[in-house]
């Protein structure tokens, strides 16, 4: 694999900032199961590399560094990085996590991803063949099949995983689960989730290409899905609202907001889709949306008080908010620290916030119920992290998962992602059968065609308001089936499914 070929040496870039580039000492591991090597003590440390470090993954690396070794980082973007390549003087510093992969293999026992969601699932997949521990950021993966992937991928080489959404470890989404499974609100048939995002731009045309600043990588950004011309408007950051980037307001807080739907209630695979938005563009999300998933009806496991008949989840985004069922406190705001959820039991409605916190009943009850889930301690402040740090060192045939162990995160992840899918067929103007075995929708045939606007050039012609939208015509089970299961670019590859 070739480095950036514009040779930015790490010690030029960083001169600015009186850092100086250092030799990097490699300490000796003993953690990757399955290696040969055995688990090391609690006390033992990790070499920890990691990947996309500008942003989210800045704060996960300072979780862990106070006890690990933090021994490689890797990035794309060394303008948005520059900072964190500084503070990290002893970690050896890539562009490309091929190469990081190719040269530190042996010396790193676990990898911290941390980039744009559409690249996720590349760089975690490959860590795990390598026998590494994993801790993805969320949206776990871009796309259903990829979550399937790392899901068994992770159960075949016994490696200690977790994805990003630190909610999972918090109080909250621990007594939401107890309140349901101990019968507090009855039989729910359906709940309502929502988030206050985008606070990126969406909605908008594919801009002109622009000159690529000498600090990115361009080619390495895009990564697995097609080329196309830089922008300044996609990176850093705003990448989210770009289908072929990343997942919309759903994709980024979802995986937040509806953990505790997915875990009180039991949910596996989805059976039926729909969705509507706001103007519906070709390669960026729409401004706000609704998604409704239908589950089955579940078994209800051992010790649960109540049943888990077949339930409706639906999903706004996008400053659209559910109704407020009666008994509503007056102005109380139901945006409680980006989001909320709604369960609308058959005895009682139960009302969390984004991330599950401070859950409450409409009743004003307040249960106490026997505590069943494991506690994590400072679950938002970095105990998501260390859970896993804690999970890594223990033997598989002993490990105790994590909050978010890809065993129900991978799963999980399928459903927050079957929503973008359900947006851009929207034009189908059906509900979509799904069938998770499969990964496939049953109910598109082979002939139907889904039109999608390029682009929306609104203008004032003798003062009146005249819009110009382009389409584009698709065969509609082809672009499913491309949402399913993308196409890698020439240089990216997954390994093969696990049977």
């Amino acid at each position: 694999m070739k480095e950036n070929s514009k040779h930015i040496t790490r010690r030029t870039f960083l001169g600015t900032t009186g850092a100086v580039a250092a030799g990097l000492t490699i300490l000796p591991s003993s953690v990757v199961s399955g290696l040969g090597r055995k688990t090391p003590a609690p006390s033992d440390k990790l070499n920890i590399a990691v990947v996309g470090i500008g942003g989210m993954g800045n704060t996960n690396l300072k979780n862990v560094s106070g006890t690990e070794n933090i021994v490689a980082l890797c990035d794309v973007d060394w303008g948005y990085a520059k900072r964190v390549f500084a503070a990290n003087p002893k970690a050896k510093p890539y562009w490309d996590w091929r190469k990081m992969y190719d040269e530190m293999g042996k010396s790193i026992d676990a990898v911290i991803t941390a980039t744009a969601d559409h690249s996720h699932a590349v760089i975690t997949a490959n860590a795990i063949t390598m026998g590494k521990h994993v801790y993805t950021q969320k949206p776990l993966t871009h796309t259903v099949y990829e979550s399937r992937l790392l899901t068994k991928l992770a159960a075949q080489y016994k490696v200690a995983t977790q994805m990003g959404n630190q909610g999972s470890s918090g109080e909250g989404v621990n007594q939401t689960i107890e309140w349901m499974q101990n019968g507090e609100i009855g039989e729910v048939k359906r709940v309502e989730a929502f988030t206050d995002r985008p606070i990126w731009p969406q909605g908008l045309n594919v801009p002109k290409g622009e000159w690529v600043p000498d600090t990115l990588n361009w080619d390495l950004f895009i990564g697995p899905t097609k080329m196309r011309p830089y922008n300044s408007i996609y990176t850093p950051w705003n990448w989210r609202g770009w289908w072929d980037f990343g997942t919309g307001a759903l994709g980024d807080m979802a995986c937040h907001i509806m953990h505790p739907i997915f875990k009180s209630l039991k949910l596996g695979y989805p059976i039926h889709a729909q969705a509507s938005s706001t103007l519906l563009l070709t390669d960026c999300a729409p401004n706000a949306q609704m998604v409704t998933l239908t589950f089955p009806e579940r078994v209800a496991p051992k010790g649960s008080k109540v049943k888990y008949p077949q339930v409706e989840v639906v999903w706004y985004d996008g400053g659209l908010q559910p109704p407020k069922p009666v008994g509503w406190p007056a102005g109380k705001n139901m945006n409680d620290a980006g989001g909320g959820v709604i369960f609308h039991g058959e005895k009682d409605t139960l009302i969390c916030g984004c991330y599950g916190k401070d859950p409450w009943l409409l009743s004003g009850r307040k249960p106490v119920v026997p505590k069943t889930e494991r506690r994590v301690e400072n679950a938002m402040n970095g105990g998501h992290e260390m859970d896993w740090v804690r999970a890594c060192k223990e033997s598989p045939e002993s490990r105790v998962k994590t909050k978010s162990d890809f065993s129900e995160a991978g799963p999980f992840n399928e459903m927050v992602v079957m929503g973008v899918p359900a947006v851009r067929l929207q034009g189908l103007n059906k509900v979509l059968d799904w069938d998770g075995q499969k990964m496939e929708f049953t109910n598109i045939g082979p002939d139907e065609s889904v039109r999608l606007t390029i682009s929306d050039n609104f203008t004032i012609v003798d003062g009146d308001p005249k819009f110009n939208r382009p389409d584009i015509k698709l065969n509609a089970k082809e672009f499913a089936a491309d949402m399913v299961k993308h196409t890698y670019r020439s240089g990216f590859t997954l390994p093969d499914m696990p049977a």
